[in-house]
Parts: structure tokens; sequence; C-alpha cells
């Protein structure tokens, strides 16, 4: 039954991005606030340009250690340029392997190459837990985070 289910049904919905030009500081921040490990990049088109995680932010804290001068800079300095997405038909099946073959924690969705959402393995673990258990009478409607911080 898990191969039956959808991106879209388990996705994010709501979602946090940055742009290549805010401060990369300002994004950590955004990332700690709002409870995520990395958020895609847009460009003013609100094109997916690249994805910030926290991996990538690891260069920052090592350049305050070794430059200690406080600047910092851009996000288009530090983000991952070329993003894997997923599809929102993809089914949930196919985003669990390509989680437990790789090391993201969380994936853009797309819609027609426009970014709609993120799926991450919590969500797919929801998904777990709704056809495991019995007594769920109704299927779980798209995650409503409260995560959009596009600045």
């Amino acid at each position: 039954m898990l191969a039956s289910l959808k991106v879209k049904d388990y996705m994010a919905a709501n979602k946090c991005t940055f742009t290549p030009d805010m401060d990369i500081l300002r994004a950590i921040h955004k990332m700690l606030e709002s409870r995520i490990s990395g958020a895609p990049v847009i460009d003013e088109h609100g094109n997916m340009i690249g994805f910030l995680s926290e991996k990538d932010c690891m260069q920052v804290a090592l350049n305050a250690a070794y430059q200690q001068d406080g600047a910092a800079g851009r996000v288009s300095e530090f983000m991952t340029p070329n993003v894997d997405t997923i599809d929102v038909d993809t089914p949930i099946i196919d985003v669990a392997e390509r989680f437990l073959t790789g090391s993201y924690k969380r994936f853009p969705v797309v819609m027609d190459n426009r970014l709609v959402g993120t799926i991450t393995r919590q969500n797919i673990l929801r998904a777990l837990e709704y056809i495991s258990d019995p007594e769920n009478t109704h299927k779980p409607g798209k995650q409503n985070t409260k995560q959009h911080v596009h600045v």
C-alpha cells in the first residue's frame, strides 16, 4: 500500500525559501528559527536556483573560525547550485529509497518544474504510520507548516 501513496499527499505545502542575495547569517537564523535542515533558494522570478542546507552552512562556521572578521557573505556563496528535486506525483516508496541511499534530509518538490513544497524523511515516516495503523479512518492531508520565510 505504501507504493500507492504519492508525495503530494505528505509533502509540506508551505515552503521556506531564501534568495541568493540574502545574508547567510540571516538565512541560518531563519533555518534555526523554523527548525528545518535546509531550504530552496529562488530567484526573483520564483525559479529554484539552489538549495541551502545545514551542511552548506558548516562552511560559514569554518570561515568565521579562520577569518575572525565577522564577514559571512551571501546565500549564493554557500548554497548547492544543482539540486535534486522530487515531482509531486512520485510514489512515497521511491522517495524512501532515495533517502536511504543518499545523505539528504529533505528534497524540494516540484510540479511542472515550479517549486511547490518540500518532502522530508519525517514526512515519509508519517506515510508509513498512516498505512500501519488499522485505526486510521482518514488519510492525512498535506503538512500545513508555518515555515514560509521567503525573504
